[in-house]
């Protein structure tokens, strides 16, 4: 389907400045959105065990301003729930914006590393090739960009695209992106792909695949399609069945939905910073809870060691801890710190991360509602994640 809206149309950015918009965005999707559950099965939710530390006096980062301290972060982050698990307790949790811990929060792109978790599982279990091209389970992407890419290329962002003939913008597809499974974020006038299938359809190669990293979402959520090809279950059946249901989660998740019924699984997920400490604290523990196996042991301990060489290239990110390489990787839709403490982490936009740090035994949950702008400085959430750890292991 050809997308015709004028580009000129696509200025959303009221949605990206304006706090109480966000914050309503992030909290309350389901209102929002027809939604699909992700079932935490029916066991009791594992109990997590609690050592309070006092982390409010601690200088996290310094600044041109000055030392930044706990609540200096959460102000600038705009925090709606943080928690720290170090030796499997949760030794700080706080919800700073009237959200609770039973409180389904949007997970945003850090929901891309959870999908890359699953597909991981998968091939381990032999059930998809990385080196396939995605065409091979999905038939009608065959001549698409995502269609001729590897597997692999997806689990990289190895693509090099454009949508509809239009030279890629990355903040603009973005925003593509949202109208496709978001009706009240259209302008005017839209006539353009009103399902991902449709979306996806529209994406011809720029470059070949696996030669360049490229952040796009398109590559997820065909690495969604090809995994319910493989599996015959709905993203949101299939994250419940390998991880939530398993995890000892305390509350369900859910997926927001576009027009076909079909799961956003690029950013649409949403859950409680419990459950997804629990989540961390599994790949912590080698992919474990208790003496349960979870996801093979392989997968959660070459999150880091199975980056493939030379592919794809390393990233620059200016929010790499000082004492590290100003570079991150990125591997199986998880982002590698390349840090002296082995550190990986999933992220997604307005401050949602889950930060996992097996040499300082550290899990640290992050969401917030954070201003995205030009004017409003990115703030330093893996330096203070990093030193809450070192001082936690002091």
């Amino acid at each position: 389907m050809p997308e015709t809206a004028p580009l000129s149309d696509l200025k959303w950015t009221r949605g990206y400045t304006d706090p109480a918009w966000i914050r309503r965005f992030t909290s309350r999707g389901r209102e929002l959105s027809p939604s699909r559950r992700v079932w935490r099965g029916d066991a009791p939710a594992r109990p997590l065990p609690r050592g309070e530390a006092d982390l409010d006096a601690l200088d996290l980062v310094t600044t041109d301003a000055g030392a930044l301290k706990l609540a200096d972060l959460f102000t600038a982050a705009r925090t709606d729930a943080f928690i720290v698990m170090h030796h499997g307790r949760i030794v700080h949790e706080r919800y700073p914006h009237g959200a609770d811990a039973h409180t389904p929060h949007f997970n945003a792109s850090a929901a891309k590393s959870y999908l890359g978790l699953a597909a991981a599982t998968l091939a381990h279990q032999g059930l998809l090739d990385r080196t396939a091209p995605a065409s091979a389970y999905v038939p009608e992407l065959s001549g698409t960009a995502f269609g001729d890419a590897r597997v692999q290329d997806l689990l990289h962002m190895g693509t090099r695209v454009s949508y509809a003939g239009r030279p890629f913008d990355k903040a603009i597809e973005a925003q593509r992106y949202h109208a496709v499974i978001a009706p009240q974020l259209r302008p005017f006038g839209y006539n353009g792909p009103t399902t991902i299938r449709e979306h996806l359809l529209t994406a011809r190669a720029t470059g070949a695949p696996g030669e360049e990293f490229r952040y796009e979402n398109g590559n997820v959520e065909t690495l969604a399609e090809v995994l319910r090809r493989v599996t015959g279950l709905t993203t949101s059946a299939l994250l419940g069945d390998l991880l939530w249901a398993k995890i000892g989660a305390e509350e369900d998740a859910y997926y927001i939905l576009d027009g076909d019924g079909v799961e956003a699984a690029c950013g649409g997920f949403s859950a409680t910073a419990r459950d997804v400490a629990r989540l961390g604290e599994m790949l912590l523990r080698g992919g474990a809870v208790g003496d349960r196996q979870v996801v093979p042991a392989e997968v959660a301990g070459t999150i880091t060691s199975g980056v493939p060489d030379g592919y794809p290239r390393r990233v620059r990110f200016p929010a790499a801890p000082p004492d590290s390489p100003a570079t991150l990787s990125y591997h199986d839709l998880w982002w590698v710190l390349n840090d002296p403490y082995g550190s990986y982490m999933a992220s997604g936009i307005h401050g949602q991360r889950l930060f996992v740090s097996p040499g300082l035994d550290l899990v640290v949950v992050h969401f917030g509602s954070q201003v995205m702008s030009p004017a409003v400085p990115p703030v330093p959430l893996v330096q203070a994640f990093v030193r809450i750890g070192v001082h936690l292991n002091a």
